[in-house]
């Protein structure tokens, strides 16, 4: 059997595996990253919103914190990507307008404007001509919005590219290869095999292997991770010059019940999503999900029908029971989480990246990542 060793070895090179070896490969540490398509899954798929603000549940504080945590790191860490490898990272700071179409949406939204503000978070309450004022392609319709200015955008495929360049400048080892299982000795993880039978050896590991995660063989039963896959389609639509801009800003949409945002991207593009479905590993795009994301988008957009449908997608999120990321030890020694992270992948990316490069270099999980550990779901019986 062959053999390499490193310092850290990480599964999964999406965006949380990269950005996490980027962190550490700049510290000094020798890093590998496992993925037979690094960034083609699900960092590929998603929209890319950065929303603490417009998406907060009830009941979340904890992942709130987190989440504005990682929102107020994306500047200074795009920043710092982009005068690396002289590549844009794709942040893109517009703010987001979260609409309600008709009043039983209004009503809705405002309720969760009010919980919003006693999180002490900043929103302001707009009619439908103000919502049109911000927006003015939208539905004449439209019946109240609600101002996020601090919910932003990002460019996810840019920024995998980004991140993918990154770490090539700063020696991280990238191997297109599956991890076929997590290495133990005794009670402790000590590296990784490939598909190939190579035996990688290594102090840490890093398991980011987003819905399929909880899958890793060589991982005690016990101490594997509840997290399933969530399908989410999602279309990418090109916007004629005559229309640009579509939209100024992120809007996030309730139209008669239903939830749609549409995101748009510098260069035409408008991003459209996301059905939610229970339906295992299956990536196909079926006709149901393209039908519901069209029909909501042309309610709160009418000129969606113009517009050219250069992409339809299906991508699978890494969902817990509880909707929030594994962070951190696993308890197994030697294996960190980093997963989990459901809708919230690109929103938590330098967070998350931060959290496990200072777990790794301290042995101390920071306070914020305390709620997120593997051991609250001890009880949780999983079955891959």
């Amino acid at each position: 059997m062959a053999e390499r060793t490193c310092d850290v070895v990480i599964v999964g090179a999406g965006l949380i595996g990269l950005a996490t070896a980027w962190r550490l490969a700049a510290d000094g540490i020798q890093v590998t990253v496992c993925d037979p398509t690094p960034g083609s899954q699900t960092s590929s798929v998603a929209a890319g919103m950065l929303a603490p603000v417009t998406e907060v549940e009830y009941g979340e504080d904890a992942l709130l914190a987190l989440n504005l945590a990682s929102v107020a790191a994306w500047p200074s860490f795009a920043e710092e990507l982009e005068t690396l490898t002289g590549q844009s990272a794709g942040l893109h700071r517009t703010g987001t307008l979260s609409i309600a179409y008709d009043a039983d949406d209004a009503a809705a939204i405002h309720r969760l404007a009010d919980y919003q503000r006693r999180l002490g978070l900043e929103v302001e309450e707009l009619t439908g001509r103000e919502a049109r004022k911000r927006e003015p392609l939208l539905a004449a319709g439209v019946s109240a919005g609600i101002w996020v200015p601090g919910d932003h955008s990002v460019d996810n495929r840019q920024a995998v590219a980004t991140l993918l360049r990154a770490v090539e400048l700063t020696g991280v080892q990238l191997v297109r290869q599956r991890v076929s299982r997590v290495l133990v000795t005794g009670t402790a993880a000590v590296g990784v095999e490939l598909e190939d039978g190579t035996a990688i050896h290594a102090g840490q590991v890093i398991a980011a292997a987003g819905p399929w995660s909880g899958q890793l063989e060589g991982v005690p039963a016990e101490l594997r991770v509840p997290v399933r896959p969530l399908k989410g389609e999602i279309l990418r639509l090109r916007v004629p010059k005559a229309y640009q801009p579509a939209l100024n800003h992120t809007v996030r949409a309730t139209a008669r019940g239903f939830a749609v945002y549409l995101v748009p991207r510098p260069g035409g593009e408008l991003v459209v999503g996301a059905t939610t479905s229970e339906l295992g590993y299956d990536t196909r795009v079926l006709a149901g999900g393209v039908f519901a994301l069209l029909r909501d988008a042309r309610m709160i957009l009418p000129i969606t029908d113009e517009l050219e449908l250069v992409e339809a997608v299906a991508g699978l999120r890494p969902a817990t029971p509880d909707n929030a990321p594994i962070l951190g030890p696993s308890g197994l020694d030697g294996l960190l989480w980093a997963t989990g992270h459901y809708r919230n992948g690109v929103l938590l990316t330098p967070v998350t990246a931060q959290v496990l490069a200072e777990t790794v270099r301290t042995g101390v999980v920071p306070e914020l990542a305390a709620p997120f550990l593997a051991s609250r779901f001890a009880e949780v019986k999983v079955t891959p």
